[in-house]
């Protein structure tokens, strides 16, 4: 039952591997520095760790603006938002998950009769503003700054490109962890006040409840990377702007700043300790943060560089996604609780109905269903292991050969310079 319920879940997390995931590496794939392939494998490692390591946060938040109370609800709820997202994919807008989940929520908000927090819900609205100005803001002063380093250094073209590559690298893996611990609370966080399950010990570490669902949610965005997302890639990386590959370094850059600033509980309690208002710990969408920071790139060079017909798509696109995602979901919830007698959630002011899955999850079946979750995440966790040592391995391989090559350039060119006229 539980497992038949989370299906939704991970096909929400699926579809944001596909659109939303993928920004992190679509501009170095666009910009050619970087192939879908190695791009695809950094970001699914380092979006799982990042969904476990640092996913609780946004989540609490989305819980504030509504807790979905019955698992049925909780699926539904997902649905209706991964639907929304799939729609818009298969027409190559990069829209935002975080919208359609919020919109999805509102939808069984009004459904069921719950309030929808309006403090909450102006947090969130406003991080649609402020994180692609934010994009805009960092990519201009970034791109600003390396401009100047690159002149001040005078590097030559070949090993800066190289640099740049491997800044690319590391930025993108960043990105991909910030994206996993800021946006992993679309993907699961409306199950996690739903049902509980028994902490999993690994032996190493524990994994809660919570946990647990974010590590599903993770491989589910991997899953999605991999198989989906070299559409959606294409039109970020080189559909709104041609990128070179240092534009592209600045924007993965500029990126996994915003999205790390909006799910770092630390940096939100060292801003209060010093009496500054805390950053907001609300889910970004990755979509419009990087879309913004293009789009400082595009300004800084003249705005003649950018493909306005297509950013007006992609607006239309993040205007019409909650709207779709609530409507869906207010509709689907009928025709779940109505037709298959399945409890979608209560008014939380009301007394909790008998009918209600929330008791049976933590019963003697969550239990089972952790013991079926340390098997499948244990054999996971292992092939994962695995085929990260035998990729990085064959990189340092590669970057080994690649600076013996560059050395042998650089020797090569001294010599010729000391030959006699």
């Amino acid at each position: 039952m539980i497992l038949l319920f989370l299906v939704s879940g991970l096909f929400l997390g699926w579809s944001l591997g596909a659109n939303d995931a993928s920004n992190v590496f679509g501009s170095a794939v666009g910009s050619k520095m970087i192939s879908f392939r190695n791009a695809a494998i950094i970001a699914s490692v380092f979006v799982i760790a990042g969904a476990v390591i640092q996913g609780e946060g946004a989540s609490e938040t989305l819980g504030r603006l509504g807790s979905v109370n019955a698992i049925g609800g909780a699926f539904t709820v997902a649905l209706a938002a991964a639907g929304t997202v799939l729609i818009m994919t298969r027409f190559a807008i990069p829209v935002s998950t975080t919208q359609a989940i919020v919109g999805a929520i509102i939808g069984w908000n009004l459904f069921t009769g719950n309030p929808t927090d309006s403090r909450t819900l102006s947090e969130i609205v406003l991080t649609w503003v402020s994180g692609p100005v934010l994009g805009a803001v960092f990519s201009i002063f970034l791109y600003f700054l390396l401009k100047k380093i690159k002149r001040s250094l005078q590097i030559h073209l070949v090993r800066f490109e190289s640099y740049i590559r491997q800044g690319l690298i590391i930025a993108g893996a960043f990105a991909a962890y910030s994206l996993g611990a800021n946006n992993i609370a679309n993907v699961m966080g409306v199950f996690v006040p739903a049902f509980r399950l028994e902490d999993l010990d690994l032996g190493f570490f524990v994994l809660s409840s919570a946990r647990q669902l974010f590590l599903l949610g993770g491989l589910a965005i991997a899953a999605g990377i991999i198989s989906y997302s070299r559409k959606v890639m294409d039109t970020v990386g080189s559909g709104i702007m041609e990128l070179s590959g240092e534009a592209a370094f600045v924007v993965v850059l500029a990126e996994s700043l915003v999205l790390f600033m909006f799910s770092s509980s630390g940096l939100s309690d060292l801003l209060k300790s010093i009496g500054l208002p805390p950053v907001p710990l609300v889910p970004v969408s990755s979509s419009q943060v990087l879309i913004g920071a293009v789009i400082g790139i595009g300004l800084y060079r003249g705005s003649a560089n950018i493909n306005f017909r297509l950013l007006g798509e992609i607006a239309a696109g993040w205007i019409a996604t909650p709207v779709a995602a609530g409507l869906l979901c207010f509709f689907s919830l009928f025709l779940v609780k109505n037709i298959f007698s399945i409890d979608v959630g209560y008014d939380s002011s009301l007394t909790v109905p008998g009918s209600s899955l929330q008791g049976y999850m933590t019963t003697e079946g969550g239990k089972s269903i952790t013991g079926i979750f340390r098997n499948i995440l244990l054999g996971l966790m292992t092939a994962g292991t695995v085929a990260a040592t035998l990729y990085f391995t064959q990189e340092a391989r590669k970057n080994r050969e690649l600076r013996k090559s560059e050395e042998k350039f650089w020797g090569n060119l001294k010599t010729g310079k000391k030959k006699p006229d």
